[in-house]
């Protein structure tokens, strides 16, 4: 079985948070949500889990001090990079995140030859980057390379 990941993330209401990735094209997996979990689908191998935040305390250690979760708002708890298949899509994905209710470009966009970028906020402050890469030009960057330049041994 492939390695897949789920990435757990409070928030104030999850109905309204759920249509909002919803509106990025992202679906419900109905099989692993209820009334305070939203399993949203990004890819086959990549789940965000939307909880209410008294939900995901309950998963928190509470030894040797019990955790507090921060406020997304205030506070960056994290900060979560989806990679796109054109750059188009980057732009895309930031508009429909714009008009779901989400800030766009939150953080500096990235514009260089072989990578474009820009980053957008969800309804509960958590930032999500979105860039596109020319792999293939990367890829025959690195194959004149030679070993110990390129990060080999």
């Amino acid at each position: 079985m492939a390695r897949m990941i789920f990435v757990n993330l409070p928030v104030t209401d999850v109905v309204a948070s759920t249509a909002f990735y919803e509106s990025l094209g992202f679906p419900k997996n109905p099989m692993f949500s209820d009334k305070n979990t939203s399993c949203i689908i990004i890819s086959e191998h990549i789940y965000v889990m939307i909880m209410m935040r008294d939900t995901f305390q309950g998963y928190m250690p509470k030894e040797p001090v019990e955790k507090t979760i921060c406020d997304a708002k205030t506070s960056t708890e994290t900060l979560l990079c989806l990679s796109c298949e054109r750059k188009e899509e980057v732009d895309e994905l930031v508009e429909k995140a714009g008009k779901g209710g989400g800030r766009m470009d939150t953080t500096k966009s990235q514009e260089m030859e072989r990578m474009y970028g820009r980053s957008f906020e969800d309804l509960d402050g958590h930032v999500w980057e979105t860039v596109w890469m020319d792999m293939a030009a990367f890829e025959k960057e690195q194959e004149g390379c030679p070993a110990k330049q390129c990060g080999g041994t």
